[in-house]
């Protein structure tokens, strides 16, 4: 396990930012040039394995390829046989995680409109650019304390299939984080955007009412309730949340995908059009 003070190449570690099941964040500074980043490192037993290091590169050759204000900068990769690691901008913040756990519900209420146009912003570039992120949820949008964003953690993000290739799709052990998966995405269907969109959705409604749209009694039970159960509007949990705004919810929970909105842009537009997202705030709409 790397400690704070060790050299890696070229980069010091200065502080540890976050430890994984399988990999520790780093806050460095690029001894050369003295600036600050981040990076992540897998842990020496990880290492060895084939299967972690595919999950690491991938995260990091999707990440290299994407240039967004509201998604993490991959800047420089190392393949090494001990320490292999990716180097991304250092964006001093916690995820969204982080405060639901700390129960800071008056700082996600009064930058509640902010998070939620810039994480979708940065999930429309995406999808845009060819992929889709897989694993949308509070634990991979980070925020700092002005309600700024950005999309991490591209382990299992995949390219969107096209033309021949959604032909050739042979359906494996899904992958992602039960509470948040789409059906499609559960089946291990092709997916696209939309599988994001119904992700989006289930973040967007533990952020508000500070519990997933779906509980189950053991992960196959949960899995199911994604097929099976109607979801409650978010303001049946929440109040002070407004009817329009559990409907934009609701919409993009649609279990056919063909029933959401079609791309994150139509999201765009439609959460432009939620007047109010809170009944207790009185929001100033602002022309883009």
């Amino acid at each position: 396990m790397a400690d704070v003070g060790e050299v890696i190449n070229g980069y010091k570690l200065r502080s540890l930012l976050q430890t994984g099941q399988t990999s520790q964040v780093f806050e460095v500074v690029e001894i050369k040039s003295n600036r600050h980043f981040a990076m992540k490192l897998l842990l020496p037993e990880a290492a060895e394995k084939g299967d972690q290091r595919k999950g690491l590169f991938n995260e990091a050759e999707i990440g290299v390829k994407l240039s967004h204000p509201n998604v993490i900068r991959i800047v420089k990769v190392s393949r090494s046989q001990t320490t292999p690691h990716f180097i991304m901008e250092f964006f001093p913040s916690g995820s969204l995680r982080l405060r639901l756990q700390a129960k800071d519900f008056t700082f996600l209420k009064e930058h509640a409109r902010k998070i939620f146009k810039g994480a979708a912003t940065g999930l429309a570039y995406m999808n845009a650019s060819g992929f889709v992120h897989r694993d949308v949820k509070p634990d991979n949008i980070l925020v700092n304390s002005i309600g700024d964003t950005k999309m991490i953690d591209f382990a299992i993000s995949r390219r969107i299939a096209t033309g021949f290739a959604k032909w050739f799709h042979r359906r494996g052990r899904p992958q992602g984080t039960p509470s948040f998966m789409s059906p499609e995405q559960i089946r291990d269907e092709v997916i696209d955007g939309r599988a994001d969109i119904y992700s989006y959705a289930c973040t967007l409604f533990e952020l508000t009412t500070g519990r997933p749209p779906f509980r189950g009694s053991s992960q196959s039970d949960l899995l199911g309730r994604h097929f099976t159960e109607k979801p409650a509007p978010p303001s049946a949990y929440n109040a002070d949340l407004t009817d329009e705004f559990s409907a934009f919810v609701l919409k993009m929970l649609a279990k056919k995908r063909s029933d959401r909105h079609a791309n994150f842009h139509e999201v765009l537009i439609d959460l432009r059009k939620v007047k109010q997202i809170f009944k207790s705030v009185k929001e100033e709409q602002t022309e883009d």
